[in-house]
């Protein structure tokens, strides 16, 4: 059985990570963490095989967490669950050793397939005293398939400057807080289709965060400026 720590500061999303958790045989939660000193606890006091590791969390994040893991020698598998999806830190989790990096919100299908990976390329390899060839050739075919965001150097079709730089202003009017699809269209006169595809785009470079939240009706998506990459999009105005 795999021990999984779930670190997500996210009571929600926490929950949702050990529901799906629940349905893949073979795996076990072996407790919850909002932060990096409850979980630097949990892997001292419980058996930890995996953890979903939140990036955006209070106190230092999880980068910073998954390199003092591996400064300690921590024995313990790492998958990555986050809103960014720059590419600097999705190479930089990889260069860590990050085993797998999901960009939320992802399907349960993802999740799984994420887990079942880990389970036959990296899980099955740890219980070897010895590793043949085509164990190792898996192994590394697996990490060499991971794949990273390109770097776009153009916007893509459809996208216009003008609309862009219209939506930027806005965004940086309403940071540094957070907004939804219908809360930025208001603001910019534009149609929420219009800003949805904007919105994806500027996610997708990693100019902003992307989160789900929960509460009354269908969960709504929120927006904000990803600091640590704002300059970003100075390519693209």
């Amino acid at each position: 059985m795999i021990n999984v720590l779930v670190v997500e500061d996210d009571p929600m999303v926490a929950e949702l990570n050990r529901s799906y958790l629940e349905k893949i045989p073979g795996f076990r939660l072996a407790g919850t963490a909002s932060n990096s000193e409850e979980a630097e606890t949990l892997l001292t006091s419980k058996q930890v095989d995996l953890l979903l590791l939140d990036v955006y969390m209070p106190g230092i994040n999880g980068l910073e967490f998954l390199k003092k893991i591996r400064e300690r020698k921590r024995n313990v598998d790492v998958i990555l669950i986050t809103a960014t999806s720059a590419t600097s830190e999705i190479q930089q989790a990889l260069r860590l050793g990050a085993v797998d990096y999901l960009i939320k919100p992802f399907e349960f299908s993802r999740f799984q397939k994420a887990l079942h990976q880990y389970k036959k390329y990296y899980w099955s390899v740890d219980q070897k005293d010895k590793m043949s060839q085509e164990d190792l050739d898996q192994m590394l075919q697996k990490q060499s398939s991971t794949p990273l965001l390109p770097e776009v150097t153009e916007l893509p079709k459809g996208l216009t400057k003008t609309t862009l730089e219209t939506l930027c202003t806005e965004i940086t009017t309403l940071a540094p807080g957070s907004f939804s699809t219908e809360e930025l269209a208001s603001a910019a006169d534009i149609s929420r289709v219009s800003v949805r595809k904007y919105l994806k785009f500027l996610t997708s470079i990693g100019f902003l965060e992307e989160t789900l939240t929960y509460g009354v009706g269908r969960p709504i998506y929120q927006y904000r400026i990803n600091e640590a990459n704002r300059e970003v999009i100075q390519h693209y105005l």
